[in-house]
């Protein structure tokens, strides 16, 4: 059995949750691939205190949980869907497709679609190659940071961490490898996660979110779990961070409950770490 088996049919709300009832005995063997365990050395017990709100720096807009204006995915073939939040040079992509996260073979219909969302310039060689490689299946925004609306903001680059795929970069100037780096900052696009599982994901698909966003997922996750479309998601990778990397101040009891929501509503969350992102 595999998370990957997915009916080909649109699922109802009871087959959803029956379905990931079933997945449930593979977390702890797909977990282990995983890491269920924290970065320590990129979550220094120094930077555990909050900063207040005139050090943080300010969103430039606000949650948007849903929009009418959003046009709803008319695809009819279910397929995998990975949305890899913090891609880097695609690596985790790479864990992907290799069958690192489930037999890619046993997606329904037996296909398969990414979309790699990594802010770092650095990066966007690298993923233009892969969407050079897999025209038809990978979708990659580069320079873009993976958000809860769109606009766009200072990305704070790491500079210091080679062997780690510069891991430390961030929407926060609190992060210590962009303090270390020199808050060196380029202009980036935010994209809404929201949206993209709405016009991109349909109640067929398998669809699979690794979140590795330096702090902002403490942004991102509240957010999602208000909007009708995270409902689509089947399992979330998501590492977590230090509360304040947050731009909105978030907590980590704000983001236990979002867990929590999103957990009721069906959507699976084992633990996870990322050797780089």
């Amino acid at each position: 059995v595999s998370p990957f088996n997915a009916a080909p049919t649109p699922r109802t709300k009871m087959a959803s949750l029956l379905r990931r009832v079933a997945a449930a005995a593979l977390l702890l063997s797909e977990a282990a691939a995983v890491k269920p365990a924290l970065r320590s050395a990129n979550a220094s017990a120094a930077i555990v205190a909050l900063p207040s709100a005139a050090e943080r720096k300010a969103p430039p807009c606000q949650c948007e949980a849903s929009n009418p204006a959003w046009k709803p995915c008319a695809r009819t073939v279910p397929k995998c869907i990975f949305v890899d939040l913090g891609a880097a040079d695609g690596n985790s992509f790479n864990t992907f497709i290799t069958n690192g996260y489930g037999p890619v073979a046993n997606c329904p219909s037996g296909q398969w679609e990414a979309h790699l969302v990594e802010a770092n310039p650095r990066f966007d060689q690298p993923l233009q190659t892969l969407e050079g490689k897999y025209p038809a299946q990978v979708k990659a925004d580069k320079s873009t940071a993976a958000f809860f609306c769109e606009g766009s903001t200072t990305f704070y680059l790491d500079t210091t961490n080679h062997a780690q795929n510069y891991w430390g970069s961030s929407l926060s100037s609190n992060h210590p490898d962009a303090q270390k780096s020199g808050l060196q900052g380029v202009n980036v696009r935010l994209m809404n996660l929201n949206r993209l599982l709405v016009e991109e994901t349909i109640p067929g698909d398998w669809v699979m979110v690794k979140m590795d966003i330096e702090g902002a997922e403490y942004d991102v996750l509240p957010c999602l779990a208000q909007a009708p479309g995270a409902s689509l998601i089947d399992r979330l990778y998501m590492e977590e961070h230090a509360p304040s990397w947050s731009m909105t101040g978030g907590t980590a009891e704000s983001l236990k409950a979002a867990k929590e929501t999103l957990k009721s509503r069906g959507v699976d969350i084992p633990p996870y770490f990322s050797q780089t992102l």
